[in-house]
């Protein structure tokens, strides 16, 4: 009777519309298997189902093709994959992460690659050792276990698609690699970095057995690895998920004990706010993967509309050239007919003749020189418009409202602030175009040598205009014989200006003669100093703790994401910074940058 009743009673429930909410479905790349990925993340999910009271959550183990159809048909609310896979989903169907997995304690960058040989393959010592020999990697798409590797090879000169005997894919789980290095199927192998000293753990490889191609050391990332680290992996949602469900998991993640038992069986310190993956795109923006696939196939169309202007002046060289052919032709012609007729005057025309091919040869050299200051003033006008930051920016504005529109999610304070935006990058490109156009120069975005001093100068030449009108001194006192620091140009000139502003905006309201002093000069390390020194009113306690937080501002219209974005830039090179008091008043805000080497690798 009892039974019959609650049946009664969960049939009500059920037509009113009362029935519980499914589990939150959370899509999990599976890299080493389903039992594996179980055992390490189903902890973390259990977490997340605790913090939804009457719903749950539930975790989906998936491969790459299947991260991809579970992504594309909706079958999953949030997905936990690897940088790679994260980077294609956002450019193809608007996946948006929300938080980035924190393995060490402090720093963000997490992903690499392992390269491994046998211990005893002493005729591989080096990367550029690996030209004429096998390779096994675990798939083209797989971020760590070959992607990242790949770009390290490239560098050392090796294609692995050109230069290899044999370049093998093992599928998942990635222990294949291992396995089959050891047993001298291949001569190497890839794997994502950390999975070799897993696998040695686990019990299951002899690490006297492997050795590892080119390593590598980074500050609190334990794991041998072979290239570059970039950020680790982000927890990211759908375009249809709801914000009210991606914030309820952030939190929950957010507040999550480094030592919670969910922590310790995933390996990880916790997480972090979503960080910087642009070195991923600039990454595959070199290997022409990813969303920049595009980039492998050009066509007729593609270079006309690139080379239009060459074209051109192509064909008015050969226009003029048929004009000059058949005037020079008529010439002969007419002088031929005179001879003919005025044999008396054959000395005179003949004189007459040299005169006029001596005119042509002057004005074929004139025409030749107005050639080439045409052709300067075409490629200065070119180069001028290459504006690849702002324009970048535009764009990625751009598709961000397109995204959000498209997917519904769009507010409009939101998009207002993306519009805003937009017009503020358009207003610093005129800015950028003014100062440009009379020299001629085509920077490619990548990480070079920089002279700290000309990114300060630039940065001030920004902010002059406001100075001024604000009544400010900037003063400018840059050590000579800096060495060169390797980074980005346009981002360290991003940072000091972002400084600079901030000074101004302290300043408001002091005395104007106290003005803005930016200073660089060696640390006593090896490194390169930058300060930014004003005269304001200074921090209070509760600022200074809380200066490098996301979202912490003390101006009334600010957003809080100013110091904390150049933080994330200047780490991401290698740098550090801080903020110190001004003995005479006011806040230092203080950065170092590591001298560029000899033969830089091209480190994003």
């Amino acid at each position: 009777m009892v039974a019959r009743l609650l049946s009664v009673i969960l049939l009500l429930l059920s037509s009113h519309g009362w029935a519980a909410e499914p589990p939150v479905r959370v899509g999990v790349l599976a890299y080493r298997g389903e039992e594996h990925a179980a055992s390490v993340w189903e902890p973390t999910i259990r977490y997340l189902g605790d913090h939804f009271p009457g719903r749950g959550a539930e975790m989906v183990a998936l491969d790459l093709a299947g991260m991809e159809a579970a992504v594309q048909n909706r079958t999953v609310d949030l997905i936990l994959t690897n940088t790679g896979n994260y980077v294609d989903l956002e450019a193809r169907y608007g996946v948006t992460r929300i938080a980035t997995l924190q393995s060490g304690p402090s720093s963000g960058n997490a992903i690499g690659s392992a390269i491994i040989v046998r211990a005893d393959r002493r005729d591989l010592t080096a990367l550029r050792d690996l030209r004429g020999r096998t390779l096994m990697a675990i798939d083209p798409d797989a971020f760590g276990g070959f992607q990242v590797a790949w770009g390290e090879m490239l560098d050392a000169g090796v294609d692995p698609f050109r230069d290899l005997k044999d370049l093998r894919f093992s599928g998942f789980p990635v222990d294949r690699v291992a396995f089959a290095v050891r047993d001298g199927t291949v001569d190497a192998g890839v794997l994502r970095a950390c999975v070799l000293e897993e696998l040695v753990a686990e019990g299951r490889i002899d690490p006297a057995a492997f050795r590892v191609l080119g390593p590598r050391s980074a500050p609190d990332f334990a794991c041998t690895h072979s290239t570059v680290l970039y950020p680790d992996w982000p927890l990211a949602r759908l375009a249809g998920t709801s914000e009210g469900l991606a914030k309820q998991a952030v939190v929950a993640l957010f507040q999550m004990p480094p030592d919670h038992p969910a922590a310790k069986a995933g390996g990880y310190q916790g997480w972090a706010v979503p960080r910087d993956y642009q070195p991923v795109h600039a990454l595959f923006r070199s290997l022409r993967i990813g969303p920049y696939r595009s980039l492998r196939d050009v066509s007729l169309v593609d270079l006309a509309r690139e080379n239009w202007h060459w074209l051109a002046l192509a064909a008015l060289a050969l226009l003029w050239w048929t004009i000059h052919s058949l005037r020079v032709e008529h010439l002969i012609k007419v002088r031929t007919a005179e001879l003919r007729a005025v044999n008396r005057d054959l000395l005179r025309e003949m004189a007459e003749r040299r005169r006029a091919e001596e005119n042509a040869r002057e004005r074929q050299r004139e025409i030749d020189h107005v050639a080439r200051l045409s052709i300067l003033g075409e490629m200065a006008s070119n180069l001028a418009h290459e504006l690849n930051q702002p324009l970048g920016a535009i764009a990625n504005y751009a598709r961000g409202c397109t995204r959000r529109l498209e997917a519904g999610t769009g507010r409009s304070a939101e998009l207002a602030d993306a519009t805003r935006a937009i017009a503020e990058q358009a207003d610093r490109a005129a800015h950028i175009i003014a100062r440009i156009r009379n020299f001629v120069r085509k920077r490619a975005p990548q990480i070079e040598p920089v002279d700290i001093n000309d990114a300060v100068r630039a940065a001030a030449a920004l902010c002059a205009d406001r100075a001024r009108s604000a009544g400010i001194a900037v003063t400018l006192d840059l050590a000579d014989g800096l060495p060169r620091v390797a980074a980005d140009a346009v981002q360290i000139e991003q940072v000091v200006l972002n400084l600079m502003k901030n000074g101004l905006d302290a300043m408001e309201g002091c005395p104007p003669a106290d003005g803005i002093t930016v200073r660089t000069g060696p640390d006593g390390d090896g490194r390169v100093r930058v300060t930014v020194a004003d005269r304001g009113h200074g921090l209070s306690a509760e600022a200074r703790e809380r200066l490098f937080d996301p979202f912490f501002t003390t101006k009334p219209e600010g957003m809080g994401l100013g110091l904390s974005i150049c933080r994330t830039i200047l780490e991401s090179h290698g740098g550090h910074l801080w903020a110190a008091d001004n003995p005479g008043g006011g806040v230092e805000m203080r950065f170092v940058l590591p001298a560029a080497q000899e033969n830089p690798t091209h480190e994003p």
